[in-house]
C-alpha cells in the first residue's frame, strides 16, 4: 500500500468516525476536564497510523500473498472476537446461514457452540441431530477438525471448517470430563430441520419439550398446549417444560413463552451501556397453563433464552426449577446488517431477571438441584405368602405374578428411564394430591432457599 492510498484509507475511516460521533449535552460538560472532540480525533487518527502501518507490512510481506479483502475481514473479526466470545463478524454466507437457523431448517451438525479457552465449547446438542445421535454432549470441547487442531483458530473458523457438504462426514476430536482422554467422533453432515417444540401425555401430566428458540416455538407451544388440555380435561395436573440442552435463540420467543405461563409482572429486562438503552418487557393478561402447578427442567446446555424463561418462572414462583446448574449466558447479542459485507454480532446488553438477577456468568440455580443418574432395579430375595407350602389360590397368584414380572422387564426394556423427568413427574403427582389440583386451581411453587435441595440419586 503506498503512502497516498494509506492516508485515503485512514482518513476514510476518520470521516467515519467523526460522523458517528455522538454529541454532548450542555449539561455533561465539565471546564477542564472534557477532552475536546479534535484532540480524540487526534489520538484515534494515531492509533488507526498504527493498524495502517500493520496492514501494509503484512500486505507486502507475509510469506503468503492475501487479499486485502482478508486482511480487513480478519482485523474486523479480530476486533470483535476479543471483546467477549459472542461478538463476531458474519461473512455474507455465515449470516445467511444465521439467517435460516432462526427460521428453523438449516445445514450442518446440529451443535451450537463457544469458544472457550482456545476450544470450541459445546453448549448443546440439538435433538435428533446427527451431533445428537453421535453421542455429543453438552461441556464437550473440541480439540481437533478432521485431525486439525482447533486452537489458534477464531469460532466462525472453526463453524466454518465443520459445515459442509449434506452427507459428507467430518472427525471431531472430543475431550470429554472424566473420558480418560480424546475421543474421536464421525459425523455425517445433514440438513437441519429443527422441531423446537415436542409434547405428550405422561400420566395425567403435560410433557412440553422446547429444543431451541426460533419463529416457530411460540405457535408449535400454544398448540402443543391446547392439544394436552383437550386430551386430558379434568385430569391434568399440571406440565413438565422440559429445556434441558436448549441453548436459546430468539428473544422475542423467550419472552412469548413466558408469557404463556405468566399473567402479569415483568419477564425480563435488558439494560445495556446507557440507562436510556434499559428496556423492560412486561406479561400480558391471560395464562394458558389456567394455574397448574409447572416444573421446570434445566442443566448446563439451558443458555440465554432458556435461562431467561427459567428466571421469570422462578422470580415469580410459578414453577418450581429441577435439574443442574445452567449454563450462564445473559448477554445480549445485536445484529447489525452491514450492506454488501455480511453482518457484526455485537454485544449490547445483559439479561437481567424479574428480581434483579444477572444471568451473565452465573446462570439459574434450581430450586431442587437432581443430578442425571442412571436408575437400576435392584432384585432382594424374600419369603411371600405364595411361597408358603399349601398357600391358598398359590397356584393363580403365580401365574399372575409371573405375567407381571413378564409385563415389568417388557417394559423396561422399552427405553431407558431419563432419571430427571421421572423426579419432575413425581414432584407434580405429589403436588396435585397436596392441593387436591382442580382445572382452575393455583399451586404457587415454594420461593428458593438460600440452599437448595439436593436429591441423591439412588
Amino acid at each position: 500500500m503506498n503512502s497516498s492510498l494509506k492516508h485515503l484509507f485512514l482518513v476514510s475511516i476518520m470521516a467515519v468516525l467523526c460522523f458517528t460521533q455522538p454529541t454532548l449535552a450542555d449539561d455533561d460538560r465539565t471546564a477542564g476536564t472534557q477532552p475536546t472532540p479534535e484532540n480524540n480525533y487526534s489520538e484515534t487518527y494515531r492509533e488507526l497510523n498504527l493498524f495502517g502501518d500493520v496492514f501494509e507490512r503484512v500486505r507486502s510481506q507475509y510469506v503468503e500473498p492475501v487479499t486485502d479483502k482478508e486482511l480487513i475481514e480478519a482485523a474486523v473479526n479480530g476486533m470483535l472476537t476479543d471483546l467477549d466470545p459472542h461478538s463476531s463478524y458474519l461473512n455474507e454466507d455465515s449470516f445467511g446461514d444465521m439467517q435460516i437457523s432462526t427460521k428453523g431448517e438449516f445445514g450442518g451438525l446440529g451443535i451450537e457452540v463457544t469458544m472457550e479457552n482456545g476450544f470450541v465449547k459445546v453448549v448443546s446438542p440439538i435433538d435428533d441431530t446427527p451431533a445428537f445421535h453421535a453421542g455429543m454432549l453438552a461441556g464437550d470441547y473440541i480439540t481437533h477438525i478432521d485431525d486439525e487442531p482447533v486452537m489458534g483458530l477464531s469460532l466462525a473458523e472453526a463453524v466454518d471448517k465443520m459445515r459442509g457438504l449434506v452427507d459428507t462426514k467430518i472427525k471431531l476430536t472430543v475431550a470429554r470430563e472424566g473420558a480418560g482422554g480424546p475421543q474421536g467422533i464421525t459425523i455425517t453432515r445433514a440438513i437441519i430441520k429443527i422441531e423446537s417444540v415436542r409434547s405428550r401425555v405422561e400420566g395425567n401430566a403435560g410433557y412440553l419439550r422446547i429444543t431451541t428458540f426460533n419463529q416457530n416455538t411460540y405457535p408449535g407451544l400454544k398448540k402443543a398446549i391446547e392439544k394436552i388440555d383437550t386430551e386430558l380435561g379434568n385430569k391434568l395436573t399440571g406440565y413438565v417444560l422440559d429445556l434441558r440442552n436448549n441453548p436459546g435463540g430468539l428473544l422475542e420467543q423467550a419472552i412469548a413463552v413466558s408469557d404463556v405461563f405468566l399473567d402479569k409482572g415483568e419477564i425480563v429486562s435488558t439494560r445495556g451501556r446507557e440507562d436510556a438503552d434499559t428496556k423492560r418487557d412486561n406479561a400480558n393478561p391471560g395464562d394458558m397453563a389456567k394455574g397448574l402447578p409447572i416444573v421446570v427442567l434445566v442443566n448446563g446446555g439451558s443458555a440465554s433464552a432458556s435461562e431467561i424463561v427459567a428466571g421469570a418462572l422462578q422470580d415469580h414462583k410459578r414453577a418450581i426449577i429441577l435439574g443442574t446448574q445452567s449454563f450462564g449466558k445473559g448477554s445480549v447479542q445485536t445484529v447489525i446488517p452491514l450492506p454488501g459485507h455480511g453482518a457484526m454480532r455485537l454485544t449490547t446488553a445483559r439479561y437481567y431477571t424479574p428480581s434483579g438477577r444477572s444471568i451473565q456468568a452465573t446462570g439459574i440455580t434450581p430450586d431442587i438441584i437432581v443430578e442425571p443418574a442412571k436408575v437400576e432395579i435392584v432384585t432382594v430375595k424374600r419369603v411371600k405368602e405364595s411361597d408358603l407350602r399349601g398357600a391358598l389360590d398359590k397356584g393363580n397368584g403365580d401365574k399372575n405374578k409371573n405375567k407381571s414380572a413378564e409385563n415389568d422387564e417388557d417394559k423396561d426394556k422399552e427405553k431407558p428411564i431419563d432419571y430427571q423427568l421421572t423426579r419432575a413427574l413425581d414432584l407434580l403427582n405429589g403436588l396435585s394430591l397436596y392441593g387436591e389440583v382442580s382445572p382452575t386451581a393455583k399451586i404457587i411453587a415454594p420461593a428458593p432457599a438460600e440452599t437448595p435441595q439436593t436429591e441423591a440419586a439412588p
